[in-house]
């Protein structure tokens, strides 16, 4: 069972490391590019971004193949961020009433949830461009914080390494200095690219780059 007393201060405790809006879109575009290169095939993926899901709105997501996901929805009304842990007990009645009316497309939206279009979220957060802080609904999230935490890392480059060392079997390791490139989005190069995946060419990242919305040279 899930304890709530102890939910909450974590969820807090993540709401105060997150960067501002502006700077978590960058995180999370520079994170789809790293999984664009070293996982070429998309649903081998953990962390995505599509900056064309629809008219205004783009989105970051993560799904860790086991049923556990996330989606962070950017736009001019600010930013909406909805996780699921599968372990975890459907708790979008009670944390979804409680969030804006800007972002009341993104929680009935179908892909967020099952097929019979009923809301799935065990925790959920959100920042309109006026707020000084993320906020979140008052009633305890049951479960998915620690889904998020890599985009509160206080040195994302090593705490991308050595995740992606692990998820991708990456015996010889990684250099951290192409990933701090990638994620402080500069224009990739075949040395960048090389360094991260030998096997992959710069050019064949051209549709990947377009969908992120990654600066190009």
């Amino acid at each position: 069972m899930h304890d709530s007393q102890h939910t909450l201060p974590d969820l807090r405790g993540l709401l105060a490391r997150l960067p501002d809006t502006a700077a978590l879109r960058d995180r999370c575009r520079g994170l789809a590019m790293l999984e664009a290169i070293l996982g070429p095939d998309w649903a081998d993926r953990h962390y995505s971004f599509d900056s064309r899901w629809s008219e205004g709105e783009e989105t970051a997501s993560m799904r860790d193949g086991q049923g556990d996901d996330w989606f962070l929805v950017f736009s001019a009304a600010g930013a909406y961020a909805r996780g699921f842990d599968h372990t975890a007990p459907n708790a979008g009645a009670q944390l979804l009433p409680e969030v804006p009316a800007a972002f009341r497309s993104c929680v009935t939206e179908p892909a967020f949830g099952e097929e019979d279009g009923a809301p799935l979220a065990t925790v959920c957060f959100w920042r309109e461009p006026g707020d000084a802080a993320w906020r979140a609904p008052s009633a305890a999230p049951t479960g998915g914080v620690a889904l998020f935490d890599l985009l509160a890392a206080e040195d994302l480059v090593e705490a991308y390494r050595a995740w992606a060392e692990e998820y991708y079997e990456l015996e010889d390791g990684l250099d951290p200095a192409p990933i701090a490139h990638v994620l402080a989005l500069r224009p990739l190069t075949e040395a960048v690219v090389s360094a991260l995946n030998p096997e992959l060419d710069l050019d064949e990242l051209a549709d990947d780059m377009a969908e992120i919305g990654y600066p190009m040279a």
